[in-house]
């Protein structure tokens, strides 16, 4: 599995990514998956440390991104916290309370999917599952 640069990538992940990490998304992982499905061209992957946490996230994104004119084709589990979906069209984002994002590895799944560098456009580190250190 490769890592690419996302300016290299597709600059319209930004907003995405930026919206994720407004409310503290950890872990958050950009896996494109062009050449595995036609579903989507992006997903995203990012964990909350609670079921709140996860909630706040998932509502900030969708706020987020409606303030940039974004929609959502549909979300799910929003509420629930544990896994929210929020389906963009070629980017899908997927929210997970910790323990349930171990549980459905859904990076496992998808482990022939190149990552995408979210640190470039995040100004800051790598995620530990990009190769960064955890603090």
């Amino acid at each position: 599995m490769t890592t690419e640069a996302i300016s290299a990538h597709d600059p319209s992940l930004a907003p995405f990514l930026e919206a994720a990490l407004g409310r503290k998304a950890v872990d958050v992982v950009a896996i494109d998956v062009t050449e595995l499905t036609s579903v989507a061209d992006v997903f995203i992957i990012c964990s909350g440390r609670s079921n709140r946490q996860v909630t706040a996230i998932a509502e900030y994104i969708r706020t987020h991104l409606k303030k940039r004119g974004l929609h959502p084709l549909n979300t799910e589990g929003i509420k629930e916290g544990h896994w929210a979906l929020l389906d963009y069209g070629h980017v899908i984002l997927h929210v997970f309370y910790d323990p349930v994002r171990r549980f459905y590895d859904i990076e496992g799944l998808w482990a022939d999917a190149r990552r995408i560098a979210v640190d470039t456009v995040a100004g800051g580190k790598p995620s530990p599952a990009e190769g960064g250190q955890e603090k």
